[in-house]
């Protein structure tokens, strides 16, 4: 019964994971806050299931943020910077509907999922998008990091 205080701080210890192996080596991940009045004609497309909004604010983000209505008042936020290659002068995707495209490589994510829709099958690791947090409350989406 003496060893059992010892056991229990192993499996403890054990169980603390310290793989960072999903972190994304090309993307910063920076703290921030910025609330979307659903009110504001900028961002009233929001109001509408699968309509998709580019936010470039400075300090929103690596290179801003996309958000997007997935319905149900959900809502979903991801970096504009391309996940794939560090930030550069092509790296800023562009939104078109509800898939954005990053033009250094052509790749493209889907804002439902955050996922890359044309991953090479090259053997290489490729990332999906960097997803921030989003909440609704009344006609205000708050994303931050």
């Amino acid at each position: 019964m003496k060893h059992l205080p010892k056991l229990f701080l192993l499996l403890f210890l054990c169980a603390c994971e310290t793989d960072r192996t999903n972190r994304n080596p090309y993307l910063q991940e920076i703290g921030f806050r910025f609330d979307i009045n659903l009110n504001l004609p900028l961002y009233s497309p929001l109001t509408n299931t699968g309509s998709a909004v580019p936010i470039d604010n400075p300090g929103v983000g690596t290179r801003g943020v996309f958000v997007i209505n997935t319905g149900f008042n959900q809502f979903r936020a991801f970096e504009a910077s391309c996940p794939n290659h560090e930030p550069n002068s092509c790296s800023t995707m562009e939104l078109s509907g509800q898939v954005v495209t990053c033009s250094c490589e052509d790749y493209q994510y889907s804002l439902f999922t955050g996922q890359m829709l044309n991953r090479p099958n090259d053997g290489n690791r490729y990332f999906d998008m960097l997803e921030y947090r989003a909440n609704y409350s009344g006609n205000i989406v708050v994303i931050s990091n």
